[in-house]
């Protein structure tokens, strides 16, 4: 009896390895090659509309915000396509409110910009914005925000279109906030951000080889 059982699972063991070989090159996904232009390339960025941010139902407005940072070429999936490297919330004479007061945000960079999927048709990336860290003072309310905010680039018009899902963002630390932003919150982020690089719209296209 043991000779049969013996002789059956090396048949089986033989079986799984071939099926392995068979599937593994099949499935194996190539990784996207992002091809940034300019690359190398400096980046400003200066909002269209508001930028929002909300907890528990309180709105943060922001109705100026700019940055910089930097974009370069890459290959993979996700993939960093890019990085921030400062954000300003509010502009003197015009800060940020809220129905707690006035309301100032302190952002630890470099943020990133990270590439997951693109449409040829319109020239549109989805991915998310990483590494987001930010320090939001709303009168004796101080807080910490960390994670990530999902978003879409155009290249026809420059526009990073960031808005976030339930979930991907979260209040680490309070301070002085109360019931109103305890630690755990899930805040939204909404907004969007028009790129150029000097008087040139950087475009970003992926492509599998």
């Amino acid at each position: 009896m043991k000779k049969p059982i013996r002789n059956l699972a090396v048949v089986a063991g033989a079986a799984s390895a071939a099926f392995a070989l068979a599937v593994s090159p099949a499935s194996a996904v190539a990784s996207t090659v992002w091809t940034v232009s300019p690359s190398p390339a400096s980046i400003t960025a200066v909002n269209s509309g508001n930028i929002v941010l909300s907890v528990n139902g309180i709105a943060m407005t922001c109705t100026k915000s700019n940055g910089a940072g930097t974009g370069q070429s890459t290959t993979g999936n996700p993939a960093t396509v890019g990085n921030i490297t400062s954000i300003a919330f509010g502009a003197s004479g015009t800060p940020c409110t809220s129905v707690l007061g006035p309301v100032t945000t302190v952002a630890t960079t470099p943020w990133t910009i990270v590439a997951q999927d693109y449409t040829a048709a319109t020239g549109v990336t989805k991915g998310y914005v990483g590494n987001v860290d930010a320090k939001v003072t709303v009168g004796a309310c101080v807080f910490r925000v960390t994670g990530k905010a999902s978003g879409t680039y155009t290249n026809s018009t420059g526009a990073l279109a960031v808005n976030s899902l339930a979930g991907e963002l979260t209040v680490v630390s309070s301070s002085g906030c109360g019931s109103a932003v305890p630690v755990g919150a899930k805040p939204t982020f909404k907004g969007t951000y028009l790129f150029k690089t000097g008087t040139t719209i950087p475009t970003i296209v992926g492509s599998n080889p």
